[in-house]
């Protein structure tokens, strides 16, 4: 029994430990820490250390209710940055690169399961096809995967675990290797001119549209985030199960994303501009720590073996990117900032662009954007392939 029962309490509790981790990112003293273990893997294991501590309960209606209602209206607002038009600039190669990055994705998984499946457990495939959702595009797509296929709360930590290391041990070879660069380019036969001309696209890219949250702005965010993702959960139940990976919840995280995409061509996209997609994070973040509280922190002892996997997977990744950049001669920026918007999504994209060529952020931005975008279909289709290769052990 837990000290925590009610389920209004308990929403208290997890609202006030995702204000808490902020509060913390926020001050300076604690930079160092989430440099290495970002807010996201405190927001799950803060509340699984609450419930092994008894404080707040393993199961509550509250948890079903947040991923039912909650999971879909994030996903809205955060797809209301998709400015197709904008991502239609960056041009052949560069869209081109970042597709290659997301095949060395799919096929990395698939062969690191095929490797390392006789050791790992049974429903391996459904861990492995969350952690696609994350390296087709970032933490939202993680969490849409994840509940759509069913995972097990114990391990999508043991995901985050992963994903957390080998992810951001891979970001700090990507950046390692700016140095070599030139190089690399001169090696590789690369067409430099491409980054001229997204220079030259991507100038009017910024801050320009962003103003003050009013209420007027909150409440459309709310009721359309939430009138759409009801919309597509009755329509979820009306579509049949399709194998293991589309279930009914799977279809209502296709729907709702195609119905975001869709705002993002109409006038709802100037929702972003006044910070949409905080409000969709705060949801999603809100989601995930009720499946941390969820979870069983036994099962971290698993850990070790999809690490393993996650490096063989990474340098699949890696060797298929390259050779698909070499094909297209992109040059290094383009590689480098293609693996990091499909491996960390638009969060450290940028940040990989800038450390490579410093004016072009933004096209770090927008290519987390289209990983965004993509990864929730290309993560179920990786999750389907993953239970055919596991099922040649179970």
């Amino acid at each position: 029994m837990s000290f925590i029962q009610d389920p209004s309490t308990t929403l208290v509790y997890l609202l006030s430990l995702i204000g808490l981790i902020y509060w913390l990112h926020s001050i300076d003293n604690f930079k160092i820490i989430f440099k290495y273990m970002p807010p996201v893997i405190w927001v799950y294991f803060f509340p699984m250390f609450s419930t092994t501590l008894g404080i707040i309960p393993e199961t509550s209606p509250l948890y079903d209710w947040i991923k039912l209602y909650l999971l879909p209206a994030s996903l809205i607002l955060l797809l209301l940055s998709a400015n197709l038009p904008a991502l239609s600039k960056l041009g052949t190669k560069a869209i081109g690169t970042m597709l290659f990055g997301t095949v060395g994705v799919i096929i990395g998984g698939a062969v690191s399961l095929a490797i390392l499946g006789h050791w790992l457990p049974p429903d391996a495939w459904k861990g492995m096809g969350t952690l696609s959702g994350s390296w087709i595009g970032g933490s939202a797509n993680m969490v849409a995967v994840g509940a759509s296929i069913g995972t097990r709360e114990d391990l999508f930590g043991i995901m985050i675990i992963v994903d957390t290391v080998v992810g951001y041990g891979w970001m700090g070879v990507v950046i390692f290797l700016s140095g070599y660069q030139k190089r690399l380019d001169r090696w590789n036969g690369a067409d430099t001119s491409i980054i001229e001309s997204l220079n030259k696209e991507m100038k009017v890219r910024g801050q320009n549209g962003k103003r003050p949250m009013e209420f007027m702005d909150l409440i459309t965010m709310v009721s359309i985030g939430m009138l759409c993702g009801f919309m597509s959960l009755k329509l979820g139940i009306w579509l049949p199960d399709v194998g293991k990976v589309l279930t009914s919840f799977g279809w209502t995280i296709i729907i709702v994303t195609a119905i975001g995409i869709s705002l993002s061509f109409t006038r709802f996209s100037d929702l972003e501009n006044a910070g949409a997609s905080h409000v969709g994070n705060l949801f999603l973040y809100l989601l995930l720590a009720t499946i941390g509280a969820q979870a069983d922190l036994k099962a971290i002892t698993e850990a070790p073996l999809f690490l393993g996997a996650g490096v063989i997977w990474i340098l699949i990744h890696a060797t298929i990117l390259f050779l698909g950049g070499r094909m297209l001669k992109a040059p290094m920026f383009l590689i480098a900032t293609s693996s990091q918007a499909n491996i960390g999504g638009v969060v450290s994209a940028p940040i990989v662009a800038t450390v490579y060529q410093r004016s072009l952020a933004p096209v770090g931005l927008l290519m987390g954007v289209m990983g965004n975008v993509i990864g929730v279909y290309f993560g179920l289709f990786t999750a389907w392939i993953l239970s055919i290769v596991g099922s040649f052990y179970y």
